[in-house]
């Protein structure tokens, strides 16, 4: 595992404030989510700093999002393995209980419990946004067959092999109670598995089978226009639910289940938890789950969604606008999630639901913005912001995810969120308009709103022109006036222009940090423009006092591998500068030994005095960078030996450095040595050898001039 992924959570870690201000932490499908006893230890700006992380949000009270991205599970991992959480368990002298009491006597007046409800809710379903989102694209697919009239979805007589296919996503949403029960139970801190048997219990034959019971009574229920049906147990009437799908009766449940199971904890000696803690529970909780606790929660659904509908069917303008409007200020404090569960309860009540369709005008306005970004980025040639744009507009308009885009770029440029609100407010008003008299876009699943999932919304012309709408309207406010204030815009002009004269020149600067010889308008530049991560490390410095011939046109120049180690192409290498070969062309070397050795020969132009980079230049008028390590620039030559110094000639295979990489190792740094033919430009080609594995003097690279 790349060193990196280590030295990013030790940062972490540091930025919000150590170890011991961290009461939970858990993760979600791009975010970090940290409850900590005080907000005021953490240092925003030098969390957003560290290369890993795309944002740091404060998300009220005391909880902080650190958003990580696709890796965020790799980084949790090794934040939890990191020596410091291991010993903050095993030293502190207090409990959880007495951590999380003494936090929330300091936060007076900023209402705790409405914060600790909605992370509630948001772990009772975040572990499970995977599957949600497997399952809402077989959805997808099922609804493209069906528009093009391959099969009929909804026929009660399909054959076989799509009831099959109904299988493959009816499974998510049918034992949703249960998944959501079990998250809910961890996040409450007790044994997960208790309150998800207690769900179960509502699925088994034996009790949905009481509807086949001759003693059963039914009545039709002229409000719900359902049939009720009802059964004595014990002389007590028990209300016959259909719980599949339903996300309420769970989260009630679970803070139920919850107070039962550390009750008995407390009064049951510990060495018999295990045996009476969850049978008392179960015994306790079903009969109380199935006599009210679902009744009552099936009726709280349907009465929540009944007064939605109401909305929806009598102030259709008000409702098409405020969903799309509400949701760009929910999403970033994970305060949707009351909303998706409405969705969930709309669909097993009424059969479909109607704000999935106006929520899709927020998602492609955020989605047009970001568009808006990559278009400007690409006409710019900004690098780093057109590799984060592209990725988040990517994962936006095929997984319908906006966390990409929401902290990778618009929270961080003050001028975007008031653009995308106007894509909001466009798509919200061309739903109104385009449904006047109807009941909305409507959808009989439960998806994520992305280009894959237009067929599973009713009617799809209709939602497909709003989604439309809102995505240019948004795209083209941020294309023609810009997401960057006026000196953000000089700062990016700076830093292009400093390169384009370097490359000009055939050459590129490494290090500027420790070079000291770039303007302090490229510098700042670089700075704005790494805050997805770029590294330090820009480019290699020709010495322009050495002059050479312009050598004859298809000369070719063999560079040579600097080390015996694994070879890996430049696009794999940890860090976006490099990846995207903006130092130019070449390959990794994934060193065996501690010897690094000069790969072609010629002068050395630059030398850092921290050892850990060297650039060369050869008769032919080569210029070649080699870069011991990522990032490597932070150890200030600790564990670099340099065998030469700028001016010297070297020949190939000629010891440039000697370097302790079990030091560079355990300073959390990655050790690939970056080969790269700085001047790429001005050459005719750049080709890498292809080898998997190389030892030191084989040749890796071939340029032809």
């Amino acid at each position: 595992m790349s060193t990196d992924v280590r030295s990013a959570a030790e940062a972490i870690l540091d930025g919000i404030g150590g170890a011991e201000n961290i009461t939970s932490l858990t993760h979600c499908a791009t975010r970090l989510r940290f409850e900590l006893a005080d907000t005021s230890k953490v240092d925003k700006e030098a969390l957003e700093s560290i290369p890993k992380v795309m944002g740091a949000v404060p998300q009220g009270g005391r909880n902080y999002q650190v958003v990580i991205g696709g890796d965020v599970a790799t980084v949790y991992d090794h934040i939890k393995a990191l020596p410091q959480m291991k010993n903050r368990s095993q030293s502190s002298g207090q409990s959880n209980d007495d951590v999380k009491a003494a936090a929330r006597a300091k936060s007076k007046g900023k209402l705790p419990w409405m914060d600790a409800f909605f992370e509630y809710l948001s772990d009772s379903f975040r572990p499970i946004l995977g599957v949600l989102l497997g399952a809402s694209l077989v959805i997808a697919f099922a609804a493209v067959l069906d528009a093009i009239g391959v099969v009929d979805f909804r026929a009660e007589d399909k054959p076989a092999s799509w009831i099959f296919v109904d299988a493959m996503w009816r499974s998510v949403f049918f034992f949703l109670p249960v998944m959501v029960a079990y998250n809910a139970g961890k996040k409450l801190r007790i044994d997960p598995w208790v309150p998800a048997a207690v769900m179960l219990a509502m699925f088994t034959p034996e009790f949905t089978g009481l509807k086949d019971n001759p003693a059963v009574q039914c009545l039709t229920n002229e409000t719900l226009k359902a049939e009720q049906c009802s059964i004595d147990i014990f002389g007590l009437p028990l209300q016959l639910q259909d719980y599949g799908g339903n996300v309420f009766v769970p989260l009630i449940m679970a803070a139920v289940a919850a107070l039962f199971y550390k009750g008995f904890q407390k009064i049951i000696p510990s060495a018999v938890h295990m045996v009476f803690v969850p049978f008392l529970t179960l015994l306790f909780v079903i009969p109380l789950t199935a006599f009210i606790i679902g009744p009552f929660g099936v009726w709280a659904g349907n009465g929540i969604g009944a007064g939605l509908s109401w909305m929806n069917d009598n102030a259709p303008f008000v409702f098409a606008l405020a969903i799309p409007m509400l949701y760009p200020f929910l999403v970033p404090l994970g305060l949707h999630w009351p909303l998706n569960a409405l969705m969930l309860v709309n669909i097993q009540t009424l059969g479909y639901d109607f704000i999935q369709g106006p929520m899709g005008a927020w998602n492609f306005a955020c989605f047009g913005a970001t568009a808006g970004v990559l278009a400007l980025s690409i006409r710019d040639r900004d690098t780093v912001m057109r590799q984060t744009s592209a990725s988040a507009l990517l994962a936006g308009l095929l997984g319908g995810i906006s966390e990409p885009s929401l902290y990778g770029i618009h929270l961080r440029y003050k001028r975007i969120y008031p653009r995308m609100l106007v894509g909001c407010f466009a798509g919200g008003l061309t739903v109104a308009l385009l449904t006047l008299g109807t009941n909305g876009i409507t959808t009989n699943a439960f998806v994520f709103t992305s280009v894959l999932t237009i067929p599973v919304f009713t009617p799809m012309a209709k939602y497909a022109i709003s989604i439309a709408v809102a995505f240019i309207v948004a795209f083209l406010l941020i294309f023609f006036t810009d997401y960057r204030t006026p000196e953000e815009r000089a700062e990016a002009k700076a830093a292009r222009e400093a390169t384009e004269r370097g490359e000009a020149n055939g050459t590129v600067n490494t290090d500027d940090a420790v070079l000291g010889d770039v303007s302090p308008a490229a510098t700042t530049a670089a700075a704005s423009a790494g805050a997805t991560g770029a590294t330090t490390a820009t480019a290699t410095k020709a010495d322009t006092s050495a002059k050479t011939a312009e050598p004859a046109a298809g000369t070719t120049t063999d560079i040579a591998s600097p080390a015996a180690g694994e070879v890996v192409p430049m696009a794999e290498i940890d860090d976006p500068v490099f990846s995207a070969g903006t130092l130019g062309d070449g390959v990794g070397i994934l060193p065996e030994n501690n010897d690094v050795y000069s790969p072609v020969s010629g002068t050395v132009v630059s030398a850092m005095k921290s050892g850990h980079a060297y650039g060369i230049k050869t008769e032919d008028g080569v210029e070649v960078l080699v870069h011991i390590g990522v990032n490597t620039v932070k150890m200030k030559g600790e564990g670099f030996t340099p065998a030469v110094k700028k001016g010297d000639t070297v020949k190939k295979g000629e010891l440039l450095a000697t370097v302790d990489f079990d030091k560079v190792r355990a300073a959390g740094y990655d050790t690939t040595i970056v080969l790269a033919v700085t001047n790429t430009k001005a050459l005719a080609t750049v080709t890498p050898a292809g080898l998997k594995h190389a030892t030191a003097g084989d040749t890796v690279i071939t340029t032809t001039r």
